[in-house]
């Protein structure tokens, strides 16, 4: 490739570009693109790329830079604290058992210590950046296991940020237990400027400088690397200072326009900072690292799924929610090469470290994004070996259920407002749903409710659903509905089914399954809408503010204890 860095750069871009197609073509992450241009550009074939070289450097060190920023502007601790205590278990146990194992893997091909320390956590960490994408697009990301799998996410990330701190600290010149002490009296002094100036100064700053858009994403950069290089003189490195300014800005009114504005810049750094891993597989080394890289990637695609089932499961969680759960987490995460460049750039690592760990992300990611795109396809796919290792354990399967005129099938999403209409009419209703917390808190409103997988024919074979007069699903998933259609109307043609779908693609197929009605939510919004707007009469601001006034005190409603 040229010498001149402005064309290396132009090509590598259209490199980029060219490789992306693919990938779209075969539904994959562009972060595999951005890797393979980086293998393909890098000493493996162009030889266009060297992280040695110092633009290249500190391109990728804008984009972790950027990325940890973000991340401390979206940590989000409430978060945790509402999915429960389930997820900090689940987190941390599928963080000591992964990293123990990986550590293991490595010292078996003959790693020393410390390289095996490094890879064994470094796969232990899942991409947030990945799967909160796939989520969001199968519209999961408020279903159980879409809040358990951002929870644990959440938790990886908060993991992470203490590794990169005891990394500094561990580093630190001096005897250990001193080094340790004056850790943490710089953290305590910085941390309290930090919440003076995030509570007293920085809410001014922003209301001036919230006035021009242009104003507030050159504050928001200057704060985000003024910050990190005030973390940094301190001590610790910029990671740490990218996300303190980050999490001092978390709390601030316009955190959604700083994320949204600062995306597109961090996106391209990030696209540099992974071009420039891929170009770290250098073809010396890769018959080095390919043993302990396939093993380490079956590992993280089929074990680490396991453990995080396993786990959820003693939890009380559902087979499914625990299978759907687990798939997520088969990939490496983007924190997992923050550590290792960590590693590096403290002198614990010169081999081949981050080539190694660079084929795993390449075959987990790829692997991993079917996986999560078809996750409910493989897990009725897998039903029978789950149904051979044992049934599930309905809890209730001997108690009488009482007869009710309504079954609703899903709490979180819609049925919560249908179950409060139901509860206000005094009509006998009962309520289904996978999540154990949801049940809890509706039988202390003296609510009738059961937990379990309406997948599940022994469970459905508990339940009087046929005596119903009307079932009503809020679950979005068009096999487990087409399942409880069939299993109804093998029985009885007397209750009105009415199911849910985000697409129309088989609304034919539930139809011919016997449901009455198939509610469409987009077109259902959509018809609303064009009703108010209609009404010309009302089509006024006072109209809008009105409805919603009824709305945010309906949202208050929800996320009380009361309505769960």
């Amino acid at each position: 490739m040229p010498e001149n860095f402005f064309l290396q750069l132009s090509i590598l871009l259209g490199l980029t570009v060219s490789i992306a197609f693919v990938m779209r073509l075969l539904r994959q992450p562009l972060v595999v693109a951005y890797i393979a241009a980086g293998l393909v550009a890098g000493p493996l074939f162009l030889q266009g790329v060297a992280s040695e070289q110092i633009s290249w450097h500190a391109f990728a060190q804008f984009g972790i830079v950027l990325l940890l920023f973000i991340v401390g502007l979206s940590l989000n601790f409430d978060y945790i604290k509402r999915v429960g205590k389930e997820v900090l278990i689940g987190g941390t146990v599928q963080f000591f058992i992964t990293a123990l194992v990986g550590f293991g893997v490595m010292r078996l091909f003959g790693f020393s210590v410390l390289p095996a320390l490094f890879i064994g956590v470094a796969i232990t960490f899942s991409s947030t950046i990945i799967v909160v994408k796939l989520l969001v697009e199968k519209k999961d990301l408020e279903t159980v296991y879409g809040q358990y799998s951002v929870g644990l996410l959440l938790v990886q990330d908060v993991i992470a940020i203490l590794l990169l701190i005891i990394l500094n600290t561990v580093n630190t010149p001096g005897v250990w237990p001193v080094a340790v002490a004056m850790t943490l009296g710089k953290m305590t002094i910085l941390g309290l400027v930090i919440i003076f100036l995030s509570k007293k100064i920085l809410p001014w700053i922003m209301n001036q400088v919230a006035t021009s858009g242009e104003m507030l994403f050159i504050f928001t950069i200057a704060w985000c690397f003024g910050v990190a290089s005030l973390v940094y003189m301190l001590g610790f490195g910029v990671e740490i200072g990218a996300v303190i300014a980050g999490l001092s800005l978390g709390s601030s009114p316009y955190q959604s326009e700083i994320s949204s504005r600062l995306r597109p810049l961090r996106d391209f750094f990030i696209v540099l900072f992974f071009i420039v891993l891929g170009s770290e597989l250098h073809l010396d080394n890769l018959m080095s690292v390919l043993g302990p890289g396939l093993i380490l990637s079956a590992f993280v695609i089929i074990v680490q799924p396991m453990i995080l089932y396993i786990v959820m499961r003693r939890l009380g969680y559902k087979r499914r929610s625990a299978f759907l759960a687990g798939v997520t987490a088969a990939q490496v995460s983007e924190f997992s090469f923050i550590l290792v460049f960590k590693g590096q750039e403290l002198g614990y690592l010169q081999g081949s470290e981050l080539g190694l760990l660079t084929l795993i992300a390449l075959i987990t990611i790829f692997i991993s994004s079917y996986l999560i795109t078809y996750n409910n396809q493989l897990y009725h796919f897998l039903r029978p070996i789950f149904d051979a290792l044992g049934k599930e354990n309905n809890e209730e399967a001997q108690a009488s259920k009482p007869l009710v005129s309504v079954w609703v099938l899903g709490y979180h999403r819609i049925g919560w407002k249908i179950c409060d209409e139901l509860e206000a009419k005094k009509i006998p209703f009962a309520v289904i749903d996978f999540n154990p917390q949801t049940i809890k808190k509706l039988r202390l409103r003296g609510i009738t409710a059961y937990f379990g997988d309406i997948s599940d024919i022994e469970f459905l074979e508990t339940l009087p659903l046929t005596t119903a007069k009307i079932i009503v699903s809020t679950v979005p998933e068009f096999e487990d509905q087409k399942t409880v259609i069939h299993y109804v109307r093998k029985y009885s043609h007397d209750p009105i089914i009415i199911a849910n779908l985000h697409h129309a693609r088989d609304i034919g197929s539930l139809y011919s399954a016997g449901a009455n009605y198939v509610m469409l939510t987009h077109l259902l919004g959509g018809q609303w809408l064009s009703e108010i707007i209609g009404k010309k009469a009302q089509w006024t601001k006072r109209t809008f503010s009105t409805l919603r006034r009824a709305q945010q005190q309906e949202m208050k409603l929800r996320y009380t204890d009361r309505a769960v």
